[in-house]
């Protein structure tokens, strides 16, 4: 449900409460993604898990006047983020099948991670930046990778148990 007033819109989230959007960015939004459909914004809550950790990205650190949205595009359940002055901070989608992953980042996974099974993996990307967030995971321990699209290793944190 949308409505709209010359300053700002409002968006009934999939919760049922009412988010007011600033109208540039909803424009800002607009204008980056036209064919999104099934558009739902929010507030930024840092107390909802994420699609991303973002420490280990290196994205802005967010806060609650800020927005997510959530929307469908080209098949997929994109999430992007745009702080409260309608900048863009980045954008995300889940990867389901792990065949698609640049041979590159797949080549990394195995000779870096011999043994972990993905669990799962998000594509970001932001500014200028494409990178895949792999996490993995294996009977003695978890990994969480930032790889770019050349398979290059950009950060990791790990966890044995």
């Amino acid at each position: 449900m949308l409505f709209a007033s010359c300053e700002t819109s409002y968006q009934a989230t999939d919760t049922g409460t009412i988010v007011v959007v600033p109208e540039s960015t909803k424009q800002a939004f607009m204008a980056q993604y036209p064919s999104s459909t099934n558009v739902v914004w929010s507030n930024y809550d840092p107390n909802v898990i994420v699609l991303n950790d973002w420490d280990l990205t290196g994205w802005q650190v967010m806060d609650v006047s800020d927005y997510v949205v959530r929307f469908d595009m080209d098949n997929e359940n994109y999430y992007a983020w745009y702080d409260n002055d309608g900048t863009w901070i980045g954008s995300a989608y889940v990867v389901r099948d792990y065949a698609t992953l640049p041979s590159a980042v797949s080549a990394t996974l195995n000779r870096q991670f011999p043994g972990y099974a993905i669990n799962s993996v998000h594509r970001e990307f932001q500014k200028d930046r494409v990178a895949y967030e792999v996490d993995l995971k294996t009977s003695n321990g978890k990994a969480t990778v930032l790889i770019d699209k050349d398979g290059n290793i950009i950060k990791q944190k790990t966890k044995s148990y």
